[in-house]
């Protein structure tokens, strides 16, 4: 018969031998983390935007993808783009059904024009053990050259390119810029470029909607319908607050 002293102490070790446990399977979640950053102008958010990076999100196995509004876009002029009040609020509404789907402030919340490369460093420095990816649209990435501190971005996170349909055909030297081919090698097994930092370039075709947020600009201001080219609520949004309107 075990005394009643030893009983309850293997009790209490069993108890922390769990506690330990989980833990540690804590831990590796934390570690194994996969998380997509998709930045953009969103003015306004359309179902391109958002059936691109659910297929992305799908193919890499990303347990979140955090959309970040840009403030003062470095490349697009700022008469172009309206309030960043009604570009948050507008992607709220746009990715609220999805719980993968979340945003972020964080460029909205920094003064000044926002720069990737200090929105990858916020993000890496938030979250040291999680696995970032970076995703943009191809004819952002054709142009990165003109980013700030260009070649340090791959240094904070791995990248996904969405591509149109037919990219995988071309050859591997017309994937990347001149400026980076020096960086890179290729990986034939795991089809990937890979950085000297260690983290990873993709490719990604995905289904291609002919959808911008120009075209959806354009239509508002006729007083088109944009019904289907842009989720429900944000069309509401953007009517009930007289976006993209001439005479609003």
């Amino acid at each position: 018969m075990i005394p009643p002293q030893r009983e309850a102490l293997s009790f209490e070790i069993l108890i922390l031998y769990d506690k330990a446990e989980a833990e540690i399977e804590r831990g590796l979640e934390v570690a194994n983390r996969k998380v997509g950053l998709f930045g953009g102008t969103f003015n306004p958010i359309h179902l391109g935007h958002l059936r691109g990076v659910e297929e992305v999100r799908e193919a890499f196995g990303l347990q979140e993808v955090v959309f970040i509004p840009v403030a003062i876009p470095p490349h697009k002029a700022t008469e172009e783009v309206i309030e960043a009040r009604h570009r948050l609020e507008m992607v709220k509404l746009a990715i609220m059904t999805n719980p993968c789907f979340s945003i972020s402030s964080v460029e909205l919340d920094r003064p000044g024009k926002s720069y990737s490369i200090d929105t990858l460093q916020y993000f890496r420095e938030r979250d040291e053990n999680t696995s970032l990816f970076f995703i943009l649209g191809r004819d952002a990435f054709v142009e990165i050259e003109t980013w700030k501190e260009f070649q340090r971005l791959f240094s904070f996170s791995n990248f996904i390119v969405m591509t149109r349909p037919g990219f995988g055909k071309s050859p591997l030297h017309a994937q990347l810029p001149e400026a980076l081919v020096s960086a890179f090698r290729y990986d034939h097994e795991i089809k990937a470029w890979i950085h000297t930092s260690g983290h990873t370039l993709h490719f990604k075709e995905i289904r291609f909607l002919d959808i911008s947020s120009t075209k959806v600009r354009e239509l508002i201001e006729r007083g088109e319908s944009v019904k289907y080219l842009i989720p429900a609520g944000v069309e509401a949004y953007a009517k009930e607050h007289g976006l993209y309107r001439k005479n609003r």
